[in-house]
């Protein structure tokens, strides 16, 4: 019987100790097994092969992205380096131009140590464009982090696969609530598990989706082999998240919707950039000497890094998530620095709307 995303995520873990029946996945902390016998192995030798509890979640996060197999990494770097590293030294990288800080960081270390090397698109027909028979990686985010750019992924796909190159697509923002990239031709999906996935700004996590039996197996051989697991109390956490993922990401979408319609009729907001769907969004303000006056003064929203808890958090790209792109490459692409990111969590609106207005006057 196929079940339904929603049916998933609310029994995601469930079932898996056939010996007490316990509903909720079991913690298994110990790092080494017993072998039943020389020559024999009960599947699991030493945690950071393999470990009871993240196989379960392992099991649901490949389930909710369509996916045959999945890996529980100890962050969502950590997932991105992964993802990245299977691949040989000199490959080519088509990516969105729009990234999270830690990606571009990441990026340019391995540019500048000649084990990759990246072109940038602002937008899907540029992206579409630099893909040539030369390119091995396209990655994409969608929507980018703090721009809000969507990429069509099934279209960017095509392209890709005429050209023999692999697609990775970060769906930590959208999540498999709104977009399931494997189903529309991404050969990976990676997550920052600790925003969305979690949910609640109390575990760091990664996650890398494939459906492809040898990208796995290149997957979990560098995994086993680098040692970038996730815990096993980390991987309950991130099961105990998942339950609630499609409820806390509705109400973040509601309540995104409402303040974004308020935000657009503040006088001092010059624009807000929303894609229409998911908890985040993006603003700038007409004065950007008021930032620190508008950090200060909030009392619902919580300046903070991070993004996707059940609490709503704001945070200043220029010296926070961004801090490490520079300036001139931030600003060509809109990353200015009147501009605020709001992750919208799942408080009554009416007080997220009043902090917002009242922190917003000048």
């Amino acid at each position: 019987m196929s079940k339904k995303l929603d049916t998933i995520l609310a029994q995601a873990g469930n079932r898996q100790d056939k010996i007490t029946g316990a509903l909720v996945s079991p913690l298994h902390f110990s790092t080494t097994y017993q072998h039943p016998e020389f020559g024999k192995s009960t599947g699991f030798d030493y945690t950071r092969t393999k470990n009871p509890t993240r196989a379960n979640l392992e099991e649901s996060l490949a389930a909710i992205e369509s996916g045959q197999y999945a890996l529980a990494t100890s962050s969502g770097m950590s997932a991105v380096v992964l993802a990245l590293e299977i691949f040989p030294v000199g490959s080519k990288v088509v990516a969105s131009r729009d990234l999270y800080g830690g990606s571009f960081r990441w990026f340019d270390e391995q540019e500048a140590q000649g084990r990759f090397s990246f072109s940038y698109a602002n937008d899907e027909q540029e992206m579409i464009n630099l893909i040539t028979p030369e390119t091995d990686i396209v990655y994409i985010e969608t929507p980018t982090n703090p721009m809000m750019v969507e990429f069509d992924i099934e279209k960017i796909a095509d392209k890709a696969q005429e050209n023999g190159a692999k697609v990775l697509v970060d769906n930590t923002f959208y999540t498999p609530i709104y977009q399931r990239p494997l189903e529309l031709g991404a050969d990976l999906v990676i997550h920052s598990a600790t925003k969305y996935l979690a949910g609640h700004n109390d575990v760091l996590a990664g996650a890398v989706i494939v459906r492809d039996e040898l990208l796995y197996e290149k997957l979990l051989h560098h995994l086993n082999t680098t040692g970038a697991v996730l815990s096993p109390f980390d991987s309950y956490l991130v099961l105990r998240g998942l339950k609630t993922l499609s409820l806390r990401v509705e109400r973040a979408t509601d309540n995104a919707r409402k303040i974004v319609s308020a935000l657009t009729e503040n006088p001092s907001v010059k624009e807000v950039i929303y894609s229409g769907k998911g908890g985040m969004i993006s603003l700038k303000v007409r004065d950007e000497k008021q930032i620190p006056q508008i950090l200060n003064r909030l009392k619902v929203f919580t300046f903070a890094e991070s993004l996707g808890g059940v609490e709503s958090l704001i945070t200043y790209p220029a010296t926070q998530t961004h801090h490490d792109i520079p300036e001139e490459i931030r600003v060509s692409y809109g990353l200015t620095n009147d501009l605020l990111r709001l992750s919208i969590g799942i408080e009554d609106v009416s007080d997220l709307i009043a902090d917002l207005e009242q922190a917003l006057e000048k």
